[in-house]
């Protein structure tokens, strides 16, 4: 459920235009509008800073190195500012973030966030499904009508020339259904290392769909700057070789000067801590 935290949502618009890819599925349009509001970019920074580190943990984790808050979250945990290929990371893990918060705040889906606490090293991207949503037809027993959702998400935020950031995903999806059990154990094992077996049980539903069926919804997000989004590259993106492509939901999401926006949110994050 929307809180207080998560007031940057209403700033991500479906702008009802729909595009069609080369094989004809259609291709839902976003607009981030975000704006200079203090109270709701402080609010999305501390709900950022969390995926990477629990406010309070952040003082336990840094006893011991020379650092600040800020500086521990700079140097340690955040993907770098400049030397590549951090910025590339950071305009990476914001537009799974984003994803998520779309898939969780907007489409009513559950999803845990454990994917980036663990990072081993801040200049990686993390390994497995990108995003993973979890929803319950009925919280008491378990239903064939249940939904695991499954999204790829792949961002463009400099550059000169529009990639088709949307195939991408789409490719990337299709190898979900082999990352999907090493996914799903990756996010249940946190659970249980956090002493949460009630999230951990929910996980655990969807660890076996031939004995307890589900239904699966797989997704494929591009993200661009206004200047990149190209409708003729998105157009051009093919689904045909989709192993789940009858039940795959495709957005592009675009915004004015993205990249810029990525850095001021990972300074206030840090700032703010």
């Amino acid at each position: 459920m929307m809180n207080n935290l998560h007031g940057h949502i209403k700033w991500l618009v479906d702008t009802s235009q729909r595009l069609q890819t080369a094989d004809g599925k259609p291709v839902e349009v976003w607009e981030l509008r975000h704006q200079h509001d203090e109270e709701v970019l402080s609010a999305w920074a501390k709900h950022f800073r969390n995926h990477y580190c629990l406010d309070n943990q952040i003082d336990h984790l840094r006893h011991g190195t020379p650092h600040s808050r800020a500086e521990y979250l700079i140097h340690i945990k955040f993907p770098d500012s400049q030397d590549p290929p951090g910025p590339s990371i950071r305009s990476g893990d914001f537009g799974e973030i984003l994803v998520a918060d779309y898939l969780e705040f907007l489409m009513g889906y559950w999803v845990p966030r454990t994917r980036y606490c663990n990072k081993d090293i801040r200049n990686e991207s993390t390994k497995g499904c990108d995003i993973i949503g979890f929803r319950f037809f009925d919280p008491k027993n378990e239903s064939p009508r249940d939904i695991l959702a499954i999204f790829e998400s792949k961002a463009q935020f400099s550059g000169g020339n529009a990639d088709n950031r949307l195939q991408n995903a789409v490719d990337d999806s299709g190898k979900d259904q082999r990352r999907k059990a090493e996914s799903l154990n990756a996010m249940k094992q946190r659970f249980l290392d956090s002493e949460d077996s009630d999230s951990a049980i929910r996980v655990e539903r969807f660890q076996n769909v031939e004995d307890k069926p589900y239904r699966e919804l797989s997704g494929a997000a591009a993200l661009y700057s206004r200047t990149l989004f190209d409708p003729t590259v998105i157009q051009a993106t093919s689904t045909i070789n989709h192993p789940n492509r009858n039940n795959l939901r495709l957005i592009v999401i675009c915004g004015q000067n993205m990249m810029d926006l990525v850095h001021e949110l990972y300074r206030r994050a840090a700032d703010e801590a």
